[in-house]
């Protein structure tokens, strides 16, 4: 059964940092685009970062760039999303996500989703 399960959310403050972690099995996450999503409440789901599965493009909004860092351990199948200088603006549900199909660029749309974390930025 392909699955990805997701930890390492929690609350934390303003100009603080998390880590999420999220685990695959069933599959070889090496293999696949991975990315990182949010949904605020109220708000569209919004991409936060990826890496495509052909030569391991990263992207990573605007919103983003400069304070997440989206990575993956092969050895342990496992991808991560370093989030430093959070905002409360960064508050949402983060789900991670993985494709099987090969590319340069990220899909807009992915195969497979971990079940999602809350982060919550607050004083």
């Amino acid at each position: 059964q392909l699955q990805l399960v997701e930890s390492g959310g929690g609350l934390v403050q303003p100009g603080g940092s998390l880590r999420l972690s999220c685990a695959a099995s069933g599959f070889i996450l090496e293999t696949y685009t991975i990315g990182w999503f949010r949904q605020a409440p109220g708000k569209e789901r919004e991409g936060v970062s990826c890496i495509s599965s052909r030569r391991g493009n990263t992207y990573y909004p605007d919103s983003v760039k400069g304070r997440f860092t989206i990575s993956r351990d092969n050895a342990k199948n496992t991808m991560y999303l370093q989030m430093n200088s959070l905002k409360p603006e960064d508050t949402a549900v983060y789900y991670c996500a993985a494709d099987p199909r090969q590319d340069y660029v990220c899909p807009t749309s992915y195969g497979y989703w971990g079940q999602g974390t809350q982060v919550t930025v607050s004083s």
